[in-house]
């Protein structure tokens, strides 16, 4: 079953992961349009830039740790955008016999 998404949103993570790789921009375009994972990570990218856009309307008892927590939240995504960008450039060696 495919996943509703409103007008616009399909785009927010690929903009997200862009605005952190934009000298990868053609690889994460590609790989975006092929994976899903991918895209997932993507989207979860863009909801935690959504989340510290508004980190400073929390309460001031909260706000420094949640900003925190939404910027090494963010870094671990960005590294799991980076590993997914290295897979994607692996190409398998397929129909290789074994040497004699």
């Amino acid at each position: 079953m495919t996943e509703r998404r409103r007008p616009g949103e399909e785009n927010e993570g690929l903009a997200s992961a862009l605005r952190r790789f934009p000298a990868q921009a053609a690889e994460i375009t590609a790989l975006a349009e092929r994976n899903e994972n991918f895209r997932a990570i993507c989207d979860d990218l863009a909801c935690l830039d959504k989340a510290l856009a508004c980190v400073d309307e929390f309460a001031d008892d909260i706000r420094e740790d949640r900003r925190r927590e939404f910027l090494a939240l963010a870094d671990e995504l960005a590294m799991e955008v980076e590993k997914g960008l290295h897979r994607a450039k692996i190409v398998p060696f397929a129909g290789l016999g074994r040497l004699s």
